[in-house]
């Protein structure tokens, strides 16, 4: 059940010397990219790391914490808000092919072709912040007079991407404990030295390093807290 795989889930600090297999761990990515995300533009992408020597450096730059020591493999998350222009023409293609399938009526695509042509380059492209300004004040003022979007500038669009990587993060670590394997998301590194030794783009930002493996019996610090669930819970 659901409930006994996100119950099962704890973030693990210390693994067993066992090795894992390479295969499960990408089938949990690919169950990781079928999240949830804004526009469908899937601003992320999945490093999957065994090699012994980038583990060793990755091992550093996530601060030498015990998930990261004694991980047998990573997952990092990556970002790729510079990549929207090729996922909006990517989602154009897909419209296009669903509609010469006969999937899509002429009018269903031209509201996407929309969609991917316009709106999303109104809201993505930027020059140096410029572009976010304006897009800041057009957006208020109009919300003077009626609702309107507001999450308009490079920030908000930076935390979008963020929050959709997230999605795939927990759709990749529920998969993993499916499998009865182990994860530890880590928010403790240094993401430029993580970028460095991946050598990725500027542009691109790390969501989060996941250490993976099978527990040890050491492996959780402590009975699991959360606040009370009426503090939290809010029925409107």
């Amino acid at each position: 059940m659901l409930k006994d795989l996100i119950s099962r889930r704890r973030s693990v600090r210390k693994f067993k010397n066992l090795n894992i297999d390479d295969q499960i761990v990408k089938d949990c990515i690919f169950n990781a990219t079928l999240a949830p995300n804004s526009s469908n533009l899937q601003l992320w992408e999945f490093y999957h790391i065994n090699d012994i020597n980038i583990l060793s450096s990755l091992k550093k730059a996530c601060l030498l914490q015990n998930a990261a020591k004694t991980a047998q493999q990573m997952v990092v998350v990556v970002t790729r808000q510079d990549l929207w222009k090729d996922r909006a023409n990517d989602n154009i293609n897909f419209l296009k092919s669903e509609l010469s399938k006969g999937k899509i009526s002429k009018n269903s695509f031209k509201k996407g072709e929309n969609y991917y042509k316009k709106i999303i380059p109104f809201l993505y492209f930027d020059f140096y912040g410029i572009f976010s300004f304006f897009r800041l004040i057009i957006a208020q003022l109009i919300g003077l007079f009626r609702p309107i979007y507001r999450q308009v500038t490079y920030v908000d669009k930076r935390i979008i991407a963020h929050k959709s990587a997230g999605l795939a993060a927990q759709n990749f670590m529920l998969s993993m404990s499916n499998y009865g394997y182990d994860t530890c998301p880590m928010e403790g590194s240094d993401t430029l030295r993580v970028k460095k030794i991946l050598n990725l783009p500027r542009k691109s930002e790390i969501n989060m390093v996941i250490a993976c493996g099978i527990k040890d019996k050491n492996g959780i610090y402590s009975k699991r807290f959360r606040i009370p669930f009426n503090n939290v819970y809010n029925y409107i």
